[in-house]
């Protein structure tokens, strides 16, 4: 991922035991993103899901367990967070999660690493990322979908050009003063950005803490 300057809020992982990383924004919010995956795909035929930027790898395990029919697939750049997801699965003992794979989702091209996906998760990134890092991951996505492929992209957002909490006002400040590329996206610029990129926006879903998922189909 092309390498930026981010504000000590901005990625917070604690050491855990052994291997493992705790993220406590992880904790806090795991169980929402959980549920709000399982409501996605529920009457859906999901067989295969990527994560990417899967951190240390607390969010997939929450999925692994709550749905052994899918076959999850974690992916990082980070050899701390790669070795994290390793050791939270060997711990688990969950045999649908498959080796984490090394992914600079930045780059173009990306999605010829990968076989098909029913599902792909974004997690907590897009902020953290230009806008013109955010297109490619959005064009590289919809290439790893089918038609009907479900791509979740979840994270803090503006609303209608506002940031509409105290909390996301300082944390934008704090985001564009380290690297003004950065910090937080518009909901209709994601919005259009799917549209461009072969995918449509099917929901927005207001989660807990003013965060945002959207929700969108490869056409």
């Amino acid at each position: 991922m092309t390498q930026r300057n981010l504000p000590p809020s901005a990625s917070v992982a604690e050491k855990g035991d052994g291997a493992k990383l705790v993220i406590p924004a992880a904790d806090r919010n795991g169980a929402a993103i959980e549920n709000l995956i399982a409501q996605v795909i529920e009457d859906r035929d999901i067989s295969s899901a990527l994560e990417i930027a899967s951190g240390s790898g607390q969010h997939i395990l929450r999925h692994a367990r709550r749905h052994p029919h899918i076959q999850w697939q974690p992916t990082e750049i980070d050899p701390d967070r790669l070795a994290s997801i390793e050791a939270y699965a060997a711990e688990a003992g969950e045999e649908n999660i498959l080796p984490p794979r090394v992914l600079n989702a930045v780059l173009h091209g990306w999605a010829d690493q990968f076989d098909r996906q029913d599902l792909v998760i974004l997690v907590n990134l897009l902020h953290l990322v230009s806008h013109e890092d955010a297109n490619v991951i959005f064009r590289e996505t919809a290439r790893l979908l089918p038609v009907g492929g479900l791509f979740v992209a979840y994270g803090p957002f503006m609303r209608g050009g506002e940031l509409t909490s105290e909390g996301d006002r300082t944390f934008h400040a704090d985001l564009t003063a380290s690297d003004p590329e950065i910090g937080y996206k518009d909901d209709a610029e994601i919005t259009e950005m799917l549209h461009v990129n072969g995918m449509t926006l099917i929901d927005l879903i207001e989660m807990p803490a003013n965060n945002l998922a959207f929700v969108a189909e490869r056409d």
